[in-house]
């Protein structure tokens, strides 16, 4: 898989690239300190504290619009600093005069330099990228021999059982997508994990969790149906925390596998 951008990192700023706002740049010599935390790990730990820090401004996937007030930060070009470190100073001090405000002084090391990782990799949503396959063929894979719409929608049509990929390729890379497709346990959010349920007489239900809370829970089964039950009645219950998808090694060709890739990448917002 070849990637190529077109644009290179340009001096500019990370989290609050709002307007206005002079920032005192530091000396140049923490310019040129280099980011510890750069691995596949680290990228998904950062893109989760982002969710949960930053998403209020610059949404969900760092990609503002929608309810966002602050800025697209996926474009590889910012406004206030010039290198990595720059962009740490930024999540840690803020921006004067700005509605960014830093998250602090006290912030792990760790913490800053992932949320750093993540929003670099972001810059993969605006890239030219050069791919083996075909979305075409991704697409008929998607709706034929994968099943894919079985569970999955894409601009409102399929069902509801796994994420919405309407929008995919602007928050998964192709490599990420392609481990999605051949190791899908990898990474599993809570918000797609399944029960399963023993009731009286040895009936059960199986269907992915809901709501959750102390005293009960509330599934969704194959049908779409939610059903609700209480944590201490007769009914007994366990999560299961793996995806409910299957690897598609077994199933899909390593060709039929990047056209699928091709064409979940090509699924992107214009912005």
């Amino acid at each position: 898989m070849r990637w190529r951008t077109v644009t290179r990192w340009t001096p500019v700023a990370l989290l609050a690239v709002m307007v206005g706002a002079a920032w005192n740049v530091q000396p140049a010599a923490q310019e040129t300190d280099e980011n510890p935390y750069t691995s596949r790990i680290d990228t998904r730990m950062g893109r989760r504290l982002f969710q949960e820090q930053c998403s209020t401004c610059h949404g969900l996937n760092a990609a503002g619009g929608n309810e966002a007030t602050g800025p697209d930060l996926t474009t590889g070009s910012f406004r206030h600093a010039s290198s990595d470190a720059g962009l740490y100073r930024v999540i840690r001090d803020g921006v004067p005069g700005t509605s960014m405000i830093g998250v602090g002084a006290d912030a792990q090391e760790q913490t800053l330099w992932q949320l750093v990782t993540y929003l670099r990799s972001r810059e993969a949503a605006n890239a030219v990228v050069d791919l083996a396959g075909s979305p075409a063929g991704g697409q008929q894979i998607f709706n034929g021999k994968g099943d894919c719409a079985r569970c999955h929608m894409v601009n409102g049509q399929g069902q509801r059982l796994g994420p919405d990929l309407s929008y995919v390729g602007n928050r998964r890379n192709p490599d990420e997508l392609q481990s999605d497709l051949t190791n899908p346990d990898a990474e599993v959010n809570p918000r797609w994990w399944t029960m399963k349920v023993s009731g009286p007489n040895g009936q059960q239900v199986e269907g992915l969790r809901m709501d959750e809370d102390t005293f009960t829970f509330r599934i969704m089964d194959a049908d779409e149906n939610l059903r609700s039950f209480s944590k201490y009645g007769d009914w007994s219950y366990e999560r299961v925390k793996t995806s409910t998808m299957p690897s598609a090694e077994g199933s899909l060709t390593a060709t039929e596998r990047d056209d699928l890739v091709a064409y979940l990448f090509s699924l992107r917002r214009d912005r």
